[in-house]
Parts: structure tokens; sequence; C-alpha cells
């Protein structure tokens, strides 16, 4: 398996390489240059052995499968539902996909375990010892810092906008206690944060210096990752499905695209995304341009995002894997704020079985209790978006399933504004409140960034 930039000047490279370096150097983001053809999964398959089959066609023969399904069996111990990725019916012909069940109560901990379990593994092996960036709008950095908390071969250090996080969404990520794991609040939305983490992967010098590497959406083996839980979702409903996705920088919602395209989606699929006020993937999808605004705050503040990151993947597809498009369209974005499409590629989008719209704070919160009404669950705004998304254009022909993103728990003002109940954390997540933060707060610049992780490189033992 070799993995190719979408921006088409990069040299390929492995699996190995694809996921230690994160961004090409190009600044382009690594696609496989073939897609594997991987075997569906049996409904009693164990989710494990799926994730572990599906990552071993991604790893090509880089990683032995006995030692990938080992990791897996590992990563997934730490769940609290043995299913990983279980399926609640909340209507007729709907579905919550629970994604909540990892330590830190969020998706991303599906592939953030596997991740850290894929790093301390492949640097293991070549003796080599990284720095990790990660950017994050609330949750990416609490299963970061979880998965790497203690990490042998790596340092993780986790950009957050400070004050645009829920409380428990930061406690997560400050509480670790680990000395390998650094938080920095920066003054500035997540655009910002991404901005800076691009920047300092465009810096070859820095990167090579500090042995850079990053695990946001931009990372491949997230987005194979979460490509396992829509094969088991298939293989436990059959048919097609609909799928509808919060979505903020599009990871998500991508890795449904990447799993129909390994064969995986055998019954059909779909796939909506629903964004909130910061709406310019339903723009983009509507009007073919990519557009810059700034991030506003909403009750879903992971997806308080403008910038989504791996649209920059299904575009290379749409422009018929023509990196030199791909790179015009950046090149253009980044000079004037915006960009217009090919005809090409629009007409292109329109085929791939994936669309976008937006849905208002105020609807949102209304659909928490309105949900909450209807099936005694409380759900965190994220799913929220969803929800609201599946009830506006309710469907008959096909199966729809949301994906509930994050716990009620990590959002507790939100779900009292909105429901006026509480929504406290599970037992397992009790010692949370007694641990002490550490973070520090720094100015969205990436020449403070910078600093911070090289004298952590420089008092390295």
């Amino acid at each position: 398996m070799k993995y190719v930039s979408t921006r088409g000047q990069a040299a390929p490279v492995d699996f190995i390489g694809a996921c230690l370096a994160g961004l090409a150097p190009d600044g382009g983001l690594y696609v496989p240059e073939t897609y594997p053809q991987i075997a569906p999964p049996r409904p009693d398959e164990p989710y494990a052995h799926v994730a572990a089959r599906i990552l071993s066609a991604f790893a090509g023969d880089a990683i032995p499968e006995a030692d990938m399904l080992a990791m897996c069996e590992r990563a997934y111990a730490s769940f609290a539902h043995h299913s990983v990725a279980p399926l609640t019916q909340a209507g007729p012909g709907l579905w919550l996909m629970e994604l909540h069940h990892g330590p830190t109560l969020a998706f991303k901990d599906v592939a953030m375990q596997i991740i850290a379990q894929l790093y301390d593994y492949m640097l293991g092996k070549t003796g080599r010892r990284l720095s990790i960036v990660c950017a994050t709008s609330g949750d990416t950095g609490g299963a970061a810092a979880a998965a790497f908390a203690g990490a042998k071969h790596a340092d993780l250090f986790i950009l957050h906008p400070h004050e645009r996080i829920s409380p428990v969404q930061r406690l997560f990520m400050t509480t670790t206690g680990a000395p390998n794991v650094t938080n920095l609040a920066l003054d500035g939305d997540f655009d910002d944060c991404q901005a800076i983490v691009k920047s300092l992967f465009a810096d070859k010098a820095f990167v090579d210096g500090v042995g850079l590497s990053g695990v946001n959406s931009i990372n491949w083996a997230r987005i194979a990752a979460q490509s396992v839980y829509y094969a088991t979702a298939q293989a436990a409903l059959g048919g097609k499905i609909r799928f509808v996705v919060p979505s903020g920088n599009m990871g998500d919602a991508l890795a449904g695209y990447v799993a129909a395209r390994c064969g995986l989606m055998t019954g059909g699929f779909e796939i909506a995304c629903a964004v909130n006020e910061n709406d310019a993937l339903a723009r983009l999808f509507k009007t073919g341009i990519m557009s810059r605004a700034p991030a506003v705050a909403t009750p879903s503040p992971a997806m308080d995002i403008s910038v989504p990151s791996n649209f920059e993947r299904l575009l290379y597809e749409a422009t018929g894997r023509d990196g030199d498009a791909v790179r015009s369209v950046y090149d253009r974005y980044k000079q004037a704020g915006e960009a217009e499409l090919s005809d090409v590629a629009k007409n292109r989008l329109g085929c791939v079985g994936i669309t976008a719209s937006a849905v208002n704070n105020a609807d949102t919160l209304a659909e928490m209790a309105t949900f909450e009404s209807e099936t005694g669950w409380l759900i965190c705004p994220h799913t929220a978006v969803g929800t609201f998304e599946a009830r506006q254009s309710p469907r008959t022909d096909v199966v729809t399933v949301v994906l509930a993103t994050a716990a009620a728990a990590k959002f507790p003002e939100t779900v009292k504004e909105a429901t006026g109940l509480d929504a406290p954390l599970p037992h397992r997540c009790g010692s949370l409140l007694a641990r002490g933060e550490v973070f520090d707060r720094l100015p969205a610049d990436v020449a403070a960034v910078r600093g911070v992780i090289e004298a952590k490189m420089q008092a390295a033992p």
C-alpha cells in the first residue's frame, strides 16, 4: 500500500510514513494510491477483529496482521460497551450509533486509542521519538491526551481555543498528569489553532528538528479507523443506510465515503453532513465556492469550524485525482479567502452521495428537549444537530443512522439550558473533577507555540 498527496508534489509513502507524517511535505493530505477492497464484516464479528482486518488492508505489508489484531484488542478493551459502536433505536427507521463509550466519552476515542497503539508500535520498531501536535475544537484533544498519556516514544502538544470549549471537554485534556502531555490554551478560535499546526508543518527544518507529527483528522490513520464503524453498522442493519453525521472538519463523514470506496457499504449509502451555524461546508456543497468566514461560538463547540480540512480529500477525488487542480484551489483560497471549484469538480461532488446542511442554535437546543421528551434520553448538542437534520428530512425508503458523537455529560451546562435536566458524568469518569488542571495560555501565534515545543525538546533527557 502506497499513499500519495492530494496536492501531487510529494513522493509516495507507505502506511507508516503517512501515519507518522500527518501532513504531506507539499501541504496536502495523504490518501491511498488505490483503495483496497475489503470483505464486509459478519454481523457477529467482534469489533476489534473487524478493525484489525480493515486497518491491515490499509497498512499492507507494513504491519503483520497478528500485531494489528493485538493492538486493536488493547485499544478497544478500555471501552465501556463491548460493541464499541452500538446501535440503539430512537424511532421508526431511526437509529443512533453511539460513539461515546470510550474513555473521554466522544467518538474521537474510537480512532485515537488505536492510533496511540500504532504510534508506540511503529516508533518502537524504528527507535524514533516524535513531537505530536494536535489542534482541537473540543474532543480530539481529550481523546489524544487519554490515548498518549505516558507514551514511551511521543510527546503530545494540544492546542485548544481558550474558553471556546466546554469545561468538561477541557478537563479531559488538562488533567492527565502525564509529563509527556502539554496543553496550550490559545487566544483565538479553532481555525487559528489549526492554521498554526499547518504553519508548523510547513517549516521543514522545524519538522525535522523536533520530529513533528500530527493526530488531527488530517491523519490518514484516523480516517481508516473511523471507517470501521460504518462497516459494522452496515453488517448489523443491512440494506441502504443514510448516515447523518454531525460535521466540523468532515473527517467522520469522509470515513463513511472511504468505507464505501473499499466495498464495505454493500447495501448502498448516503451521507448527510449536519453542520451548525458555522455553515462553510453547507455553503460549499450548495454553491461550489470555498469562502472564509470567522467561526462563531455555538452550543456545539466541537463543530465551530469554518475550514473543514478533510474536504480536500473529497475534492481530490472530484477533480479526478488532479493534484495541480487541488493545489490551485487552495492557493487561491489562501490568497483571497475564496475559491470557486471547477465545473467538473462541482458536478462530480453531486454524485458522491454526500450532502450538507446547516442547523441553527435555537433549533439545536429545541431538538435536545424534543428528543428527551420523545425517548427519555439526553443527547449532546452535536448529536442534536444530527437528529434535527434527520427530523427535517424524514425517509421511509432507507434506514437512517445518526452518529451520536459525544455523551451529553460532556456538555452539562448546555443540557441544563435546553432540557432543565442534569447530565452527570458516568461513574467511571467520577475522579475527573477532583484532578488538578495544567495548561498554559498563549497568544494565537505560531512563534509562541514553536517556542514551547522547542523548549520541551531541549529539556528532554
